[in-house]
């Protein structure tokens, strides 16, 4: 095989974990001397610590569209959609619920449907990953809480969500928007939905709970007496507010980053389908800007992403969401998709043409290595 590249490695995994945004920084730098105390007390630091947190949730809300008091800051991505979805199952009338979602859902829903103890049907998708309107009414009744991702974080494909939430019929909407938050638009039609910092380039171990006002959701976990009664713990002041910088800055820079990121991923889907056996896989055109995924027939997937990192590479493999990334993806199985060999590559805002074309370039010589 190839020698080890000499020059730093070219991170391609931001759909794992985006680098940190300058702005995130910036903003956590400076809160971390003044954002200390308890936003609940009365005293001058107290105070200070609630008018920060009170801007990062106003500047989340704004950024999104949505109302301030809809805007709830927890522990992570995983937890908001752990409290959005079981809330809505908490909270639907008459003290029953059932829980229909897609097949291709993030591994944090499907956790959070098997605690709830509630029957639980599961919506089959397309060859995209798309879900089928017909069969998503069909699952749905008025005491359904339907759990639908925004875009899928493996393929990156775009769900119709007015066109699904339209076939739900009265049930309460769960949108999982971890993936797409602030690389696209907030889908409106949702009764709470979740997203998480680090995926856009804020600190790890903030997520964004939203809640839309007066929607029929109740805290499924034991109260705390903070700040916002849907949450519980101290709040991280520091971290909220860089995550609220970070997602403002996304947002602004939106417009050039999709067009841009679109553009480099269209030349790496080019790439891998000009290899002999490769299938690349989700929607080519209604599909997150930074991320593609392709399956590479008789190559193992843990390999070849210890070759191209050995070339200089950072890419993911296998599932995204289990506790093993190399296990095989259920997403792509629920695709109909080959589940082995698939490489997922997801450009950073950092990622430049010459890194892609680089990776371009390696990419047929790595598969040509390992089949060899």
């Amino acid at each position: 095989m190839s020698e080890t590249s000499s020059e730093p490695t070219r991170y391609l995994d931001a759909a794992s974990s985006e680098p940190l945004h300058p702005a995130a920084r910036a903003s956590l730098l400076a809160a971390l001397d003044v954002g200390y105390a308890d936003p609940r007390r009365l005293h001058h630091d107290a105070r200070n610590a609630r008018l920060l947190l009170d801007n990062a949730r106003a500047v989340v809300a704004e950024s999104l569209g949505v109302r301030p008091d809809e805007v709830t800051f927890t522990g992570s991505g995983t937890e908001a959609v752990h409290r959005g979805l079981l809330g809505l199952v908490r909270g639907r009338p008459g003290g029953t619920a059932s829980i229909a979602h897609s097949d291709v859902e993030h591994s944090a829903v499907l956790h959070a449907a098997a605690w709830s103890g509630v029957a639980t049907r599961v919506v089959p998708v397309d060859r995209f990953g798309r879900v089928d309107p017909e069969a998503l009414h069909e699952a749905c009744d008025e005491t359904t809480v339907v759990a639908l991702q925004a875009a899928n974080h493996e393929v990156g494909t775009v769900q119709h969500l007015p066109a699904l939430t339209g076939a739900a019929q009265q049930a309460a909407v769960f949108v999982d928007a971890c993936a797409s938050m602030g690389r696209l638009p907030l889908p409106r039609t949702w009764s709470a939905a979740a997203g998480s910092a680090h995926k856009w380039g804020g600190p790890a171990g903030v997520g964004v709970l939203l809640v839309r006002h007066r929607a029929p959701w109740v805290s499924p976990f034991p109260a705390d007496d903070r700040v916002d009664h849907r949450a519980t713990g101290f709040e991280n002041v520091p971290a909220a507010l860089a995550a609220a910088a970070a997602l403002q800055a996304v947002v602004a820079e939106r417009d050039e980053a999709t067009a841009r990121q679109h553009a480099l991923v269209d030349r790496v889907r080019a790439a891998a389908a000009a290899i002999d056996d490769v299938d690349v896989l989700g929607d080519p055109v209604d599909r997150l800007p930074h991320l593609v995924t392709f399956s590479v027939l008789y190559v193992n997937g843990e390999r070849l992403v210890a070759e191209l990192d050995r070339r200089g590479f950072g890419v993911a493999s296998g599932s995204a969401c289990t506790a093993s990334t190399l296990e095989p993806s259920r997403v792509l199985a629920a695709m109909g998709a080959l589940t082995h060999g698939n490489v997922r590559v997801s450009l950073t805002r950092d990622t430049t043409a010459d890194d892609v074309e680089r990776f371009c370039r390696a990419l047929p010589e790595v598969v040509a290595g390992l089949r060899s």
